[in-house]
């Protein structure tokens, strides 16, 4: 049976299969900080595009912590519940050809389809000042990993 914090082949098909979720970071004063994201499974762990210029992105720089729910398409037919650090590639730490193939990935993925323009894009997403982000989870619960457990138990 895998660990709690293994990205099962079972787990990625989930995230793959339901690509909105809701981020959780912590504010300054500890409070937390939700928003809703597109999620894709990424190198390990769940991959989320966001921008250097809203608050979840200095909340994770100051505290990497960090949860992102993933429900099923109807709310109803399971979640999991991703917790970890937030892995962030962004302007100040990458260099410029690091942060457009992550961009790039990140728009392929969430989107499905590639860019038929990819210099558009890359000046689009430099623009919005994109950041690529990754949660590798340290603990994974919620009733879908349940469900997948008792079908592999069968």
């Amino acid at each position: 049976m895998p660990s709690s914090n293994t990205m099962t082949p079972q787990i990625e098909q989930f995230v793959h299969d339901n690509p909105q979720g809701v981020l959780t970071s912590f504010r300054k004063n500890g409070m937390p900080q939700m928003s809703i994201v597109t999620v894709y499974p990424r190198d390990g762990g769940v991959g989320i595009s966001i921008t250097e210029t809203r608050i979840k992105f200095k909340n994770l720089l100051r505290d990497p912590r960090c949860s992102v729910l993933i429900s099923h398409v109807d709310w109803w037919s399971g979640f999991l519940v991703f917790e970890g650090t937030a892995e962030l590639i962004h302007s100040g730490n990458a260099d410029p050809d690091t942060l457009r193939q992550a961009r790039r990935h990140i728009f392929s993925a969430t989107t499905r389809r590639r860019s038929p323009d990819w210099e558009t894009y890359d000046r689009i997403t430099e623009a919005d000042k994109r950041v690529a982000m990754i949660v590798r989870p340290t603990h994974i619960y919620g009733s879908a990993l349940a469900r997948m457990r008792e079908a592999q138990a069968r």
